[in-house]
């Protein structure tokens, strides 16, 4: 047995074991594909720089083919165009943007997103192609087509699926497009996160079947929704158990801004406390409320900044134990997280598997805890920003 064969079938004895309930198929699937093949070089971060650092390690050297086969997700390019083999030498900063995602998440979702016998599938986000080459493997190269945005990435992830033996239809192009010309479909699964489900993906999908996205936004917290399609422009569902995070879609990510500048505004105490935005339920019923706004900062020291209006909030401890937010700007960015985190706490600080997504052509909304035949109008939740 080569070692990559040996590392492939350790990796998939220890996701099994990992309590994962990986289908058989799947399991052969992820036994079967070279990850390599599809990754080749790749970053890794170098532990405790700030900002984040990378180092590049490259094809061939020690711990390279290991690496490959953690349990990880593998960055191979920084800032849309920098790759491992571009860095002379040492490390550089940079925001991913490519990766290979860790492979017990890519063979989860697959799982999740419960494909059935000779249903065809969309695949937002071709990536390396690993991902892609799973699904072929799995579904059959006939019944899948992949949309990836970077001509670059696209290229070599169609090389390495040529190379592994797969021939998948392919399209370069904007992901949040869907496929107009090859639908419809049975499934989309997207392997980028979104500011809120597009358009074009609910009139591609024919109605019963079945969408998985992650949703995202400008603050960066994720959640993984999987909806029925119920017509055309018209979803409901639910978000999933578990921590599923992905780069979001490069035409849904926060515009090029200045830098920032904190301005006097009207000061107050905080109802909350500042850290329960650090928390991953916490921050994405923040990132609800203040869909517009950026959040940096952590603990007692949070910032929200929303560019378009120029509206700021910022927390800070005060000398009594508890804590004072300054605001300005047109949005009390602040207050409408509050309200969102309040209500949250209210109801036991659910995780996000217990909140629900209603989509219709006019609009997307997000509400906790709704009852099964429970009114929208009396339950309003919070709406994506689209």
């Amino acid at each position: 047995m080569s070692t990559s064969a040996r590392l492939r079938a350790a990796l998939v004895a220890e996701l099994a074991e990992g309590g994962g309930c990986l289908e058989p198929g799947w399991r052969g699937a992820a036994a079967a594909v070279p990850r390599e093949l599809f990754v080749g070089s790749y970053f890794r971060a170098v532990a405790g720089s700030v900002p984040t650092a990378y180092r590049p390690v490259r094809e061939g050297e020690p711990g390279w083919l290991e690496g490959i086969y953690s349990d990880r997700t593998l960055v191979t390019q920084l800032d849309g165009r920098v790759r491992p083999e571009d860095v002379a030498g040492g490390a550089v900063t940079g925001s991913p943007s490519s990766s290979s995602t860790l492979p017990s998440l890519v063979l989860r979702m697959w799982q999740q997103l419960d494909v059935g016998p000779g249903q065809r599938v969309l695949e937002i986000g071709t990536g390396t192609g690993y991902s892609t080459a799973i699904g072929a493997h799995r579904l059959g190269e006939a019944r899948l087509t992949s949309v990836e945005y970077d001509p670059e990435v696209g290229g070599a992830a169609a090389a390495a699926l040529a190379a592994a033996g797969f021939a998948p239809r392919l399209v370069i192009g904007d992901g949040l497009r869907g496929d107009p010309g090859g639908g419809p479909y049975d499934r989309l699964i997207a392997t980028c996160s979104v500011r809120y489900v597009p358009l074009p993906w609910l009139h591609q999908v024919r109605p019963g079947g079945k969408i998985l996205v992650t949703l995202s936004g400008w603050s960066y917290a994720n959640a993984l929704a999987l909806l029925d399609v119920t017509g055309p422009g018209e979803a409901t569902g639910r978000f999933l158990p578990g921590f599923t995070s992905f780069m979001i879609a490069r035409p849904h990510d926060r515009p090029p801004r200045p830098a920032l500048v904190l301005l006097p505004g009207e000061e107050r105490p905080s109802r909350i406390d500042p850290a329960v935005l650090d928390g991953w339920t916490g921050g994405w019923v923040a990132q609800l409320a203040a869909p517009s706004a950026e959040r940096m900062g952590a603990g007692a020291e949070q910032i929200l900044w929303d560019v378009s209006s120029g509206s700021q909030a910022r927390t800070a401890p005060d000398s009594r134990g508890g804590w004072t937010v300054i605001q300005r700007g047109p949005l009390r960015l602040w207050d409408r997280v509050e309200e969102a985190v309040r209500r949250w706490q209210a109801a036991g600080e659910p995780h996000q598997q217990e909140f629900a997504l209603t989509v219709t052509p006019t609009a997307q909304r997000v509400r906790l805890n709704p009852a099964p035949d429970a009114d929208p109008d009396d339950d309003p939740g919070w709406a994506l920003p689209i």
